[in-house]
């Protein structure tokens, strides 16, 4: 032991975090660990480290009594008063037992036990950044891949993104730059393990954070997200301010800012609707590109029944009912969508008051897009 291991100890605290107390207390005790296992020995001892001049001594610690059974952990009354006359039976007595050749172990051991501490730090350090990013998104660099995951650098740490977070309209090979979305943070034995998507919704919100101004700053908010990653996506945006177009915001000139996400998600479309308190209006827009002609609403079921003309019955449904189902994911609400010709045979449209004339505005103009279909 000498000077350097303090030197290295007020770098560690310094650099790493690591309080110099506890990585000395750790070395004391795999020393311990360490004279037990080479010497053979089992007796209750102490390490004393004097890091001022580079010293260490080992003492074997005796209890006093009348009569020994076990040599190793006891010392009779007459030994322990030939070393100081004072001893009484039930004193504890410190005989120095270092051995000639415990430097170097001394030193093997502590270079381990600093090696470990400071990867259980730097393991600390990187758990505590992750987690405050819970639920945030990171662009990352593929590495590799198994039958189960794709590996994503995110810089100090790999990250793991499943097989069911891959979006299947994707191929990803190794050094690709991906964005994704930061989904679970766990502490394990062999450090934090990070969980990582590219289907989550979250992924779609944070995206249009990133390109919308404002959204960042709280000008216009996402109410809600329902997606179904690789193919389409429905967002509903809101704004308190009446001057804002919270559609239009989101768009952006010419399309750029919702071009850059649907680039990103390699061609996704997206749906963007704006979000009303009143469930009539909302699941009209929410049906778009549909047109809406009435939306009946069960607020003991929340349920709505929604009549739509006779030639938009498919686009309100959608390709396999997509249309309809990400709709009701978005809005929260049970949908069932009729066509104008079997509302009017069942005697549920035309109503005395159509409860959707005064918003009917609302969606009838463009302010609820489908980006994607515009462009194609």
């Amino acid at each position: 032991m000498s000077s350097e291991l303090l030197d290295a100890l007020t770098l560690l605290e310094k650099e790493k975090g690591i309080s110099r107390d506890v990585i000395i207390d750790a070395i004391e005790a795999a020393l311990v660990s360490a004279y037990r296992r080479n010497f053979n020995q089992a007796q209750n001892v102490r390490i004393d480290l004097n890091l001022g001049n580079g010293t260490m001594r080992v003492f074997a610690r005796k209890d006093v009594v009348e009569e020994v059974f076990d040599p190793r952990l006891e010392i009779s009354i007459e030994d322990a008063q030939r070393i100081n006359p004072n001893f009484q039976v039930e004193d504890i007595v410190e005989l120095e037992v270092t051995p000639k050749d415990f430097g170097r172990i001394a030193a093997q051991t502590a270079k381990q036990v600093v090696t470990q501490r400071v990867r259980e730090a730097e393991r600390g350090i990187i758990y505590t950044e992750f987690i405050d990013r819970e639920e945030d998104i990171m662009t990352g660099i593929v590495q590799r891949q198994d039958s189960k995951f794709i590996y994503v650098s995110l810089g100090k740490i790999e990250a793991i993104l499943p097989t069911n977070e891959q979006m299947p309209n994707e191929q990803y090979k190794a050094h690709d730059r991906i964005k994704v979305f930061i989904t679970k943070v766990e502490k394990t034995t062999k450090g934090p393990q990070i969980f990582v998507s590219r289907t989550h919704p979250g992924l779609l919100k944070r995206l249009f954070e990133i390109e919308v101004p404002e959204i960042y700053d709280g000008t216009v908010e996402i109410k809600s997200v329902a997606r179904e990653a690789g193919d389409r996506s429905k967002i509903s945006v809101h704004s308190d301010n009446e001057e804002v177009d919270p559609v239009g915001s989101c768009v952006g000139p010419k399309g750029t800012r919702v071009q850059a996400v649907v680039n990103e998600l390699k061609g996704e479309k997206i749906d963007i609707v704006k979000w009303s308190p009143d469930p009539i209006v909302f699941v009209a827009n929410a049906l778009s590109p549909s047109k809406v002609l009435d939306v009946i609403v069960n607020e003991n079921d929340k349920a709505t029944t929604v009549i739509v003309p006779d030639y938009q019955l498919s686009l309100a449904i959608g390709k396999r009912g997509q249309n309809a189902r990400l709709a009701a994911k978005l809005t929260g609400w049970k949908i069932d969508i009729k066509s104008e010709s079997e509302a009017r045979e069942s005697g549920i449209y035309p109503r005395e008051e159509t409860l959707l004339t005064h918003d009917i505005n609302d969606f009838e103009d463009d302010e609820n897009l489908d980006f994607q279909d515009d462009l194609d």
